[in-house]
């Protein structure tokens, strides 16, 4: 058999290979956009359809507990996250959207740590020089206001925290799993433990920052446009208000839940196959356990 001969079947082999292998493919990339609905819904949509049932259920037998007295706007954001869910596309959209949010409020809890600091070294100089002055403290202001930009930092600061994967862990068999193992451990938790904490702390807090903001029981608002005179006073002279710290804690817990979301979504990707969407980032750093 002549070289060319060779060279000619060679090539057919090769070219009829790549045939092969593209019709595989391709049939890989028709039987995976054709799969069920189970298949393409997102597990978030699976436990918002859960919700759904139980709140159903709720409504027609009868219960005090909220899963059968929801209110119109639950229904919407339950109905709209199965919908949603359908499209890997439009989760990846939301995901993307939730963290950019604390990459915003990461920012601003930085610089609130140099502020910290220069606001302590204050404290600390003017220490020394009260007695010029013949006063315990000189500015009390700089105090409380040293404490609320501290808290103000943690607020802003612990959806980062959580995006970042800087908490620590106290399961120190997790570091051992496999990817989809991971995921699925982090998904069960998260939306048995996390996001019901988080959601029912946000439902106590929002009253709560009402009322440090001056809203009186009856859930009426006092009038005038001097809205600093109804702020939550602290109980110590020479002191700023507290109100406005106090009603911060309730979008801390709102920052802290839209993150925690967002790794809902990065986990579910993970548990469907398409940890591409995910943006999983492995960390050589070792890990924290306490």
């Amino acid at each position: 058999m002549s070289s060319g001969e060779v060279e000619a079947r060679t090539g057919d082999g090769v070219d009829q290979s790549k045939e092969s292998g593209g019709v595989k493919s391709g049939a890989d990339d028709q039987h995976r956009n054709s799969g069920g609905f189970s298949t393409r819904l997102h597990p978030l949509g699976w436990v918002a359809l859960a919700v759904l049932v139980g709140a159903v259920l709720g409504s027609l037998v009868g219960t005090d507990f909220l899963i059968g007295n929801l209110l119109w706007w639950h229904w919407l954001v339950l109905v709209g996250t199965v919908l949603l869910s359908t499209s890997t596309a439009a989760m990846d959209v939301i995901r993307r959207f939730l963290e950019r949010i604390p990459d915003f409020t990461g920012a601003i809890a930085w610089r609130l740590a140099w502020m910290v600091f220069f606001i302590q070294l204050f404290n600390v100089v003017t220490r020394y020089t009260n007695n010029w002055f013949e006063r315990d403290i000189l500015f009390g202001q700089s105090t409380s206001l040293a404490w609320m930009t501290f808290s103000l930092l943690f607020l802003l600061g612990v959806n980062y925290g959580v995006k970042a994967g800087v908490n620590p862990r106290i399961d120190f068999w997790w570091a051992e799993f496999k990817p989809q193992t991971k995921a699925w451990l982090d998904f069960v938790l998260h939306c048995l433990l996390f996001l019901p904490f988080l959601f029912m702390g946000a439902r106590l807090l929002i009253r709560y920052a009402g009322v440090s903001l001056g809203q009186r029981r009856d859930g009426s608002w006092p009038e005038g446009w001097r809205v600093w005179e109804t702020w939550e006073q602290a109980t110590d002279a020479d002191q700023l208000p507290v109100g406005p710290i106090q009603a911060f804690i309730f979008v801390g817990f709102c920052l802290w839940g839209l993150q925690i979301l967002a790794e809902v979504i990065k986990n579910g990707f993970v548990m469907m196959g398409r940890a591409d969407l995910a943006d999983v980032e492995e960390s050589d750093a070792p890990l924290r356990v306490e």
